[in-house]
């Protein structure tokens, strides 16, 4: 099942761009277009969080399957690379919400400041650059404007998504007592609210809790810590 979800997140991903590219419309006055940026945008962060489950080994139980589907959704998201993902992934879950927790601002816990900071730590030289190629490639086929609301400005917005509500959302002070061990809050059980807002991301203590669980199955860990 984790590979199912893990290719249909890519298609999905994959499929909404290219009709966005090709077929819709730069129109401000129309619905559709608003649309489609919040429904790419959404596709942007299952992106993420299926390179997120990668790294927990739950994608595959095959090593070499898991990770590719692991590079390849990172990449995808916005060219990043994923041993560097890891790295500081293992160091959240090993020192969550602490000065030791590369996520965890510990000086400010101001949103903007706390998620430039965030940003900062995952962007490379690397990264921009092959970002820049894809997107002057990208360029011999379609406008500016197309490129930049329907590709560039859905992954930014869903940084901001992913920020809310897996890292601000869940581990900003105060830290309470129904917090530990892990420094990390929850979202109130709505399954639908839930799934809607950050592909149930936001059970975030149930995810501490048990790491191993894919993001379609913590619904089932929020029940049964409910």
């Amino acid at each position: 099942m984790g590979i199912f979800f893990a290719i249909s997140i890519v298609i999905l991903w994959t499929s909404h761009l290219f009709y966005s590219l090709e077929l819709a419309e730069v129109d401000y006055s129309s619905p559709l277009f608003y649309l489609h940026i919040l429904i790419q945008t959404y596709f942007f962060t299952g992106l993420f969080i299926t390179g997120h489950d990668a790294m927990h080994g739950v994608v595959s139980r095959n090593r070499l399957v898991n990770n590719i589907f692991g590079f390849l959704s990172v990449f995808l998201y916005a060219g990043m690379w994923y041993p560097r993902l890891i790295k500081n992934h293992r160091l959240h879950h090993l020192f969550p919400g602490t000065e030791n927790d590369p996520d965890f601002s510990s000086r400010s816990q101001n949103f903007f400041v706390w998620y430039v900071k965030f940003m900062f730590r995952y962007l490379t030289i690397i990264q921009l650059v092959v970002m820049a190629v894809l997107y002057n490639v990208l360029r011999i086929w379609y406008p500016d404007a197309t490129l930049i609301w329907f590709w560039v400005v859905p992954a930014f917005l869903s940084t901001f998504q992913l920020f809310f509500f897996g890292t601000y959302i869940p581990h900003r002070m105060p830290h309470t007592k129904e917090m530990e061990p892990f420094h990390a809050r929850t979202l109130k059980k709505n399954h639908a609210w839930a799934m809607i807002s950050c592909y149930f991301f936001g059970y975030h203590h149930e995810h501490h809790t048990s790491p191993e669980t894919p993001w379609w199955k913590l619904y089932k860990a929020k029940s049964i810590q409910s």
